[in-house]
């Protein structure tokens, strides 16, 4: 029998490294990929700077790779993980850790190639500005991998915690669960980061003088559209650390399995659209700098609008849990 557990537990730890290998590609190449296109069409407008494009272009895209990096390291760990101390519950570990980071780094790889993808767009318009386009560009896209690193905890965070003591069942969908909030959770977020990072570097570019308050509203408006990746965390932590008595229905399992799912899917669309607020604030203040106020009320409550739908998936996610 334990021949066949380590068998299994094998058979998850590959599966769970190919997840998290093969869907933490995906959105990094994207981001690059975007980055690399908006990086030639700037080139072919303006030559002359073609260097600094370039630069901008590579350093953006190193950044837009962490994290396909960060599935990496957990693909890397669940393929020489130790076999040798397994119980039946490893396999959902490993298979969670897997998805989790794979689904995980696909919001923040696109999401991180948005701003520098303007940041070269920019540069073009304003190359006195260029290190100013740099920075945003940076601090855009390093906000923008939030939600992976979020991801990259609740996997580390899957493979080191000891489990022990704790009955199979409902604890295997409870483990399963929080890769699903925490990997879903991250992807609309990192989008929706992404999007605002963006329009801050065309704001910037467009209106120089418009810098400091575009930067300060830019960053506001990422802060709020991470929120619901938290809320994935939250609930991800909650299904990792709570303990749950031994049950032998399936209702009970079922019961934590569809809160993961609620709040990782729930958190989709609010992280995108509070993204789409946000970027389209930055991108009129740029152009309208008076009405800076007027456009950040109407920003946050916007933003405020579209969380409450992942605010519902978050209510709905800690009754399954707590209630059912």
């Amino acid at each position: 029998m334990t021949d066949d557990i380590q068998v299994w537990v094998k058979v998850a730890a590959f599966i769970g490294g190919g997840m998290a290998m093969g869907f933490g590609a995906i959105g990094a190449a994207i981001g690059e990929g975007y980055t690399a296109a908006k990086a030639n069409e700037a080139i072919a407008r303006s030559p002359q700077i073609s260097g600094d494009l370039f630069k901008t272009m590579l350093l953006g895209q190193a950044i837009a790779e962490t994290a396909s990096i960060f599935a990496l390291i957990i693909a890397m760990l669940l393929l020489f993980a130790d076999f040798s101390n397994v119980s039946t519950l490893t396999i959902s570990i490993f298979l969670s850790s897997g998805l989790c980071m794979g689904l995980g780094a696909i919001g923040s790889g696109i999401g991180s190639g948005l701003p520098t993808g303007e940041a070269c767009t920019g540069i073009v318009r304003q190359p006195g500005m260029k290190n100013r386009i740099t920075t945003i560009m940076l601090a855009g896209s390093a906000i923008a991998q939030s939600p992976a690193i979020f991801a990259l905890v609740t996997s580390l965070i899957l493979l080191f915690v000891d489990f022990t003591g704790r009955p199979v069942s409902p604890t295997w969908a409870a483990i399963i669960g929080a890769g699903f909030a925490s990997g879903l959770g991250a992807i609309g977020s990192g989008i929706g980061e992404g999007l605002v990072a963006k329009s801050g570097c065309e704001g910037i570019a467009r209106q120089p003088l418009a810098a400091t308050r575009t930067t300060n509203v830019m960053l506001l408006g990422m802060a709020v559209t991470e929120t619901t990746a938290i809320y994935g965390l939250l609930i991800a932590c909650i299904l990792i650390f709570k303990s749950f008595p031994a049950a032998e229905s399936i209702a009970s399992s079922m019961a934590l399995l569809g809160a993961g799912l609620c709040m990782g899917i729930g958190a989709i669309g609010p992280g995108i659209g509070e993204g789409f607020t946000a970027q389209s604030a930055v991108k009129w203040i740029s152009r309208s700098e008076s009405s800076t106020a007027q456009l950040t009320r109407s920003m946050l409550v916007g933003q405020a609008v579209a969380e409450s739908t992942g605010i519902y998936a978050l209510v709905i996610s800690l009754v399954l849990i707590f209630v059912i």
